[in-house]
C-alpha cells in the first residue's frame, strides 16, 4: 500500500487525538527521515527532542540488539544490572541522590507531584498540600500533569487534582504572593518549550530557589525537555547555579525508547516508601540498557562540545532573520532549543517547508520551533535555512 492508504486505513482506527501530518515516516538515516515513496526530510524536530544522536546510529542500535538477546523485562521484584547503571549516572549528572524510572516524561511528572504530597503529608498528616505552577506550562497529559499544566484549553474539559495554583513565569512577585502554609512545591520548566520555548530569567530563578529553601517547599524542575544536553548543559539548571530538590527527565534520556525519570535529593529522596509507587514497565532492561548507551554516546562523541558550537551558529543565523523579516518578532529559546515567533500563525510556513524536505514543529499558534539531532552540523543549518526562507516568502 501506497501513504494514501496507510492514512485513510489509519483514520478508520486511531482515536483522533493528533492532528497528524499526511506523511507516513518509513526510515531514518543520521539527520534525515524518508517516508514510504522514499522523500527525504531533514528533521529539525527529532520526535519532538528526542533523538539526540539522530537515526540509525550503530553503537546505540547494537546496545539494544544485544539487551534484547539477553533479557527485556524482569519486574522491580529483582534489580538488574541496566538499571542500576543508569540510576547511578542519573545521580551524577543531576546532582540528585535517588531516582525512579518511568515510562515517560508524564510519568515522572506524576511522581515528582507524589513525591511533594507525600512530603507534605508525612509533615502535616493531610493530603492537601498545594503545588504552584506556571502559566503557559506544559508538563504533560494524564490528570495529574495535566493539573499543573498552565494551558486552559487542555485542563478545562478534564478537571484535574486539587490544590494547584498557577503563577507567571518569571515573575517572582506573583510566585510569591500565592505561596501559603500549604504550598509543598513549586514546579517549572528550566526552559518552557510547548508554551513558547522561554528560557527562565536567572535572577527569577534564583529567588524562587531561596524562597523554595526558607520556606521548606520543593523546587521541582521539569527539564523532559531543556535537559539531556539540548540547551548546551547536561541540565539546563547548571546554566542557573541552582539545584532543584526533585527534578523530572524524559525525551533523550533514552532516545527514542519510552523511558522517564525523576530524581530527588535530601529529605525528598527517602520520601517514598514501599508501596506509595510504582510501575510494571518502569526501569526494565531494555530501556534502562538505552539510558546507559545514551550517556556513553554523550561522551565519547562529545556531543555538548557540538552543541555550543553549533547553536552559536544557529543563533546568529535566527537573529539575522528577525532582522531580515518584518513578520518575524523575535527569537527565543538556548541551545538546540529554538523558536521564531511571528506575527501570524505559522501552520502554513510549516507546512509548506514539509513539503519542500523539512520537518519542524509549532509551539503555540505563531511559533515555530526546531529541537534538531544534537548531532547536526552547520550544513544541516544552511540547508535548513534555505527551505525556511523559501516557506517565508511564500507564506507571508
Amino acid at each position: 500500500m501506497d501513504s494514501k492508504q496507510w492514512i485513510e486505513n489509519a483514520d478508520q482506527v486511531f482515536m483522533h487525538t493528533y492532528g497528524r501530518y499526511p506523511v507516513v515516516l518509513d526510515h531514518g538515516e543520521g539527520v534525515y527521515l524518508y517516508d514510504l515513496e522514499g522523500k527525504k526530510y531533514l528533521d529539525f524536530g527529532a520526535g519532538i527532542a528526542v533523538f539526540a544522536f539522530g537515526y540509525g546510529n550503530k553503537k546505540y542500535n547494537d546496545a539494544l540488539k544485544e539487551q534484547i538477546d539477553k533479557l527485556i523485562h524482569t519486574s522491580n521484584y529483582f534489580y538488574n544490572v541496566p538499571a542500576a547503571k543508569a540510576c547511578e549516572t542519573i545521580t551524577k549528572i543531576t546532582g540528585m541522590d535517588r531516582v525512579f524510572l518511568t515510562n515517560s516524561g508524564t510519568e515522572a511528572v506524576e511522581g515528582a507531584i507524589k513525591l511533594a504530597r507525600k512530603m507534605y503529608y508525612k509533615k502535616h498528616g493531610s493530603a492537601d498540600g498545594e503545588i504552584i505552577a506556571m502559566n503557559h506550562s506544559f508538563h504533560g497529559r494524564s490528570m495529574g500533569a495535566l493539573s499543573v499544566t498552565g494551558t486552559p484549553k487542555y485542563r478545562e474539559p478534564f478537571g484535574g487534582i486539587n490544590g494547584i495554583l498557577f503563577a507567571d513565569y518569571n515573575n517572582y512577585k506573583d510566585i510569591a504572593s500565592k505561596v501559603t502554609e500549604k504550598t509543598c512545591a513549586i514546579i517549572m520548566e528550566t526552559v518552557q518549550g510547548e508554551g513558547g520555548l522561554n528560557p527562565a530569567e536567572k535572577e527569577f530563578l534564583s529567588k524562587v530557589r531561596a524562597l523554595c529553601g526558607e520556606k521548606e517547599i520543593l523546587l521541582i524542575l521539569d527539564e523532559i525537555q531543556c535537559g539531556m544536553g539540548r540547551t548546551g548543559t547536561m541540565m539546563a539548571y547548571e546554566q542557573y547555579d541552582v539545584m532543584p530538590d526533585v527534578v523530572t527527565l524524559a525525551k533523550a534520556l533514552g532516545c527514542g525508547v519510552p523511558v522517564g525519570a525523576f530524581a530527588a535529593r535530601g529529605e525528598a529522596a527517602n520520601a517514598l516508601v514501599p508501596g506509595d509507587h510504582g510501575s510494571t514497565y518502569g526501569g526494565n532492561p531494555l530501556a534502562a540498557a538505552a539510558v546507559n548507551i545514551v550517556f556513553e554516546l554523550f561522551k565519547s562523541e562529545k556531543v555538548l562540545e557540538n552543541v555550543s558550537r553549533v547553536s552559536n551558529y544557529l543563533t546568529r543565523a535566527f537573529d539575522n532573520l528577525v532582522q531580515k523579516y518584518d513578520c518575524i518578532k523575535e527569537r527565543r529559546g538556548l541551545g538546540l532549543m529554538q523558536g521564531l515567533k511571528f506575527d501570524q500563525s505559522v501552520g502554513k510556513i510549516i507546512q509548506t517547508a514539509m513539503e519542500k524536505g523539512l520537518i519542524t514543529f509549532s509551539a503555540g499558534s505563531d511559533i515555530i520551533r526546531f529541537v534538531p539531532p544534537l548531532i547536526i552540523k552547520e550544513q544541516h543549518i544552511d540547508e535548513m535555512l534555505d527551505i525556511l526562507e523559501e516557506s517565508i516568502r511564500e507564506n507571508i
